[in-house]
């Protein structure tokens, strides 16, 4: 075995433990959280055992899971339609200046406007239904991926496109063959970022005007004070969070072997 491979072997090794490493932290934090509970006798109504709230999402799972695939939907829509719109529109916005310097001010100015405070307008304009949470949720993943796919798109040094085109390439073949392998680290970069919004824009839109989704049930917890339901409902978001990141992050690591992010 060469040193090389010998260290290769080691990264490897430790790229591996990293989620063992992570399940132990979070055991341990999970422990500390009962231990805190049940030796400092908190009151259920302040801060339930995670035991309870285990039981709880157990005695619940039914409830929990048919409000789940209702945030779930609003949740996966809002996220791919941010990205089918904002990798191909910051592509545009690469290739033609003149189009950036017009639309990437609107664009900013469109962001600095809290989608809290347009949600009720949302449900206004279009209803109780689907649309507005899924809307709020493309709204708040649309600005992430677009500025991280943008900078990828200019990332690609000069010097290759101008040898790319005096080999006879054309703008076209420049842009699918260097372009866009330049700019999907920064993509993916942008989609990481924006999973972990999508959530949240479906929770506000079930915040302001739904009868089912995690958000809903969640306001009806709050208001009947149960405490328990509430923490049950917020690991059941924090999981579909995660579990939406790790999609993400495996489709990086299949698409994006060759990059160093993937090789450290």
């Amino acid at each position: 075995m060469t040193a090389s491979s010998g260290r290769a072997e080691k990264k490897g090794r430790g790229k591996a433990r990293l989620p063992f490493d992570s399940l132990i932290l979070c055991l341990a934090v999970v422990l500390a959280w009962q231990a805190v509970t049940y030796f400092g006798d908190v009151p259920a109504y302040l801060l339930p055992p995670p035991s309870a709230i285990a039981e709880r999402i157990y005695s619940d799972f039914g409830l929990l899971f048919s409000h789940s695939l209702v945030t779930a939907k609003e949740v996966l829509i809002g996220f791919l339609l941010s990205i089918v719109i904002s990798v191909p529109l910051a592509a545009i916005l690469a290739q033609f200046p003149l189009v950036e310097r017009m639309l990437y001010p609107l664009l900013v100015a469109s962001q600095t406007v809290p989608k809290v405070a347009i949600a009720p307008l949302l449900v206004v304009w279009f209803g109780f239904g689907l649309f507005p949470k899924i809307l709020i949720a493309f709204l708040i993943c649309f600005f992430p991926i677009l500025v991280d796919s943008l900078v990828g798109f200019r990332s690609m040094p000069k010097e290759i496109a101008w040898l790319a085109r005096s080999t006879g390439a054309s703008r076209w073949k420049v842009f699918l063959h260097f372009q866009v392998p330049a700019a999907l680290p920064n993509i993916f970069a942008g989609v990481k970022v924006a999973s972990t919004l999508a959530i949240v824009g479906a929770i506000v839109g079930e915040f302001v005007a739904a009868d089912s989704g995690l958000g809903y049930q969640l306001i009806v917890a709050n208001g009947s004070l149960d405490v328990t339901l509430s923490f049950s409902i917020l690991i059941v978001l924090s999981v579909m969070g995660m579990l939406l990141f790790a999609l993400v992050d495996l489709a990086e690591r299949l698409a994006l072997p060759w990059h160093v992010s993937q090789r450290s």
